[in-house]
């Protein structure tokens, strides 16, 4: 005869009901570990939709900023004052061999020109008036002596608010002291007073604001 459980209902036997309670702890043992599955299984499905969402629209919010930047720091206006002052530069070295340089030609590289436009707009960038307010001093550099060549104004009628020092360099290194004589124009009725000289593409400014006491800014470009 089976033994009966010292349970209030006495009538079951003891086996039975210890079957139905580990059946009932086993019942709800799986449901808990369902819900700790499936909550897991939400986490890291939304952490992961989280992450997706959050990269997407941060790259895309990176990117409008770049962009915008770009578009603010472009200003169509100053570029092209920026050309015509460096043409400007061009034209005052050009007339410059004839006088200051007493040179029979002067070449002048594209590049040279190109860092210069480029170191104009940094420099003007910050002032109040940018690039029209600046006062350019022209020289180059000779052994051991600088040449004044030019002064120019860009904008004559504004108070110049800061003044630039380019300070150009002539080749004197490698194969051009042995060909320049080459690109020497020759005249029949006149002697060569002086051969012909390159600008190096290296170069000096000298920054100086106008209106406060800060000190000079000197770049080697």
């Amino acid at each position: 005869m089976p033994a009966l459980c010292a349970t209030p209902d006495s009538s079951l036997p003891c086996s039975a009901a210890t079957d139905d309670a580990s059946s009932k702890r086993l019942s709800w043992g799986k449901i808990v570990q369902k819900l700790t599955d499936f909550s897991n299984h939400s986490l890291h499905s939304d952490d992961e939709h989280f992450r997706s969402v959050f990269s997407h629209s941060g790259s895309d919010s990176v990117d409008s900023v770049s962009l915008s930047e770009s578009d603010f720091l472009y200003d169509p206006v100053e570029e092209t004052l920026c050309s015509e002052v460096v043409d400007q530069i061009e034209q005052s070295l050009t007339e410059a061999k004839d006088s200051a340089l007493r040179c029979s030609k002067l070449l002048i590289p594209d590049q040279l020109m190109e860092h210069i436009g480029q170191e104009l707009l940094h420099l003007a960038a910050s002032e109040p008036c940018g690039l029209r307010g600046a006062l350019i001093n022209l020289c180059v550099e000779q052994s051991d002596t600088c040449q004044s060549v030019e002064q120019i104004a860009v904008d004559p009628d504004l108070v110049p608010t800061f003044q630039l020092t380019l300070v150009l360099r002539l080749e004197s290194g490698g194969l051009w002291p042995m060909i320049q004589d080459l690109f020497a124009p020759r005249s029949h009725s006149a002697p060569i007073l002086r051969h012909a000289l390159r600008l190096n593409t290296g170069f000096r400014v000298i920054k100086k604001k106008l209106y406060s006491s800060e000190e000079l800014v000197i770049e080697e470009c």
